[in-house]
């Protein structure tokens, strides 16, 4: 129970610390702004086209009779709104950090500078970071994925599926989201992927109580959009607690990534 309040102080001082750093604050919100237009252009669209496409998928219904075929269409046109609405929730924030990696990578220095000590930096070039950063927000986006098809199963258990399951749902949701967004300070650290998630697993709690609010904010995505710079500074200053306050030294790279070169990168282990 600590670290669940530990989890949920740290995202609390993110937002308190982009509050008292107003131009970081105002540059760090661009990326969100970005991906929150995309998001609605995309969404307009598939709802003045989405009967359309609809229509063409589903040729084999068109000499169905009234009113079979427009409920049934009615339906998929439905169902198709919802689950691109549901993608969009799920992926918004790996699409803002991909978008904003220049943005909130800056951000992510500016904390550690202004808690002191060294300012650890990745050494590798941008479009090094950014591949990396896609990378890894794909694989995460995967376990996310299974999760969700586990967990939409048991919804269907009487009872259970009603209260117990959106209950976990959000708390293994706030997990991935608190990932993503310490990947940011730990990707500067050099730590990879399976580093991250050994690192948060021995933190279940810290790792809940700061994503699993998140994860709740996040269902409205023009939300996340003003705590997302916030979100980026408090989860670097949970990474200075995993690390013990002492950041880690730079990493210079200059064959690329570690495992590429024969050798594993540094990085911080439970």
């Amino acid at each position: 129970m600590r670290d669940l309040g530990a989890g949920f102080g740290y995202l609390m001082k993110g937002q308190r610390w982009v509050a008292q750093h107003g131009k970081q604050y105002g540059w760090s919100l661009l990326p969100g702004l970005i991906t929150l237009v995309l998001y609605a252009a995309a969404l307009v669209c598939l709802a003045v086209w989405g009967s359309d496409f609809i229509t063409w998928v589903t040729p084999f219904a068109d000499d169905w009779s009234s009113p079979w075929l427009g409920l049934f269409r009615g339906f998929l046109a439905v169902v198709l709104f919802a689950l691109a609405l549901l993608l969009a929730v799920l992926t918004f924030t790996a699409v803002t950090l991909l978008i904003g990696q220049p943005f909130y990578e800056s951000l992510s220095e500016e904390v550690d500078r202004a808690e002191g000590g060294d300012v650890p930096e990745s050494g590798l070039p941008l479009w090094r970071d950014l591949w990396i950063s896609a990378r890894d927000s794909l694989r995460i986006l995967l376990r996310a994925a299974l999760w969700g098809i586990l967990l939409f199963a048991l919804g269907f258990i009487p009872f259970v599926g009603q209260t117990v399951i959106p209950v976990l749902g959000f708390f293994v949701t706030g997990f991935f989201l608190t990932e993503e967004l310490t990947s940011v300070a730990l990707q500067r650290r050099g730590v990879e992927l399976r580093d991250r998630l050994a690192l948060l697993r021995s933190r279940k709690g810290l790792a809940w109580g700061f994503g699993a609010p998140l994860a709740v904010a996040f269902l409205v995505p023009f939300v996340a959009v003003f705590l997302m710079p916030g979100a980026v500074a408090g989860a670097t200053l949970m990474v200075r607690e995993l690390e013990g306050g002492r950041p880690a030294p730079p990493h210079p790279h200059t064959a690329g990534e570690g495992d590429a070169a024969g050798a594993p990168r540094p990085g911080v282990t439970s």
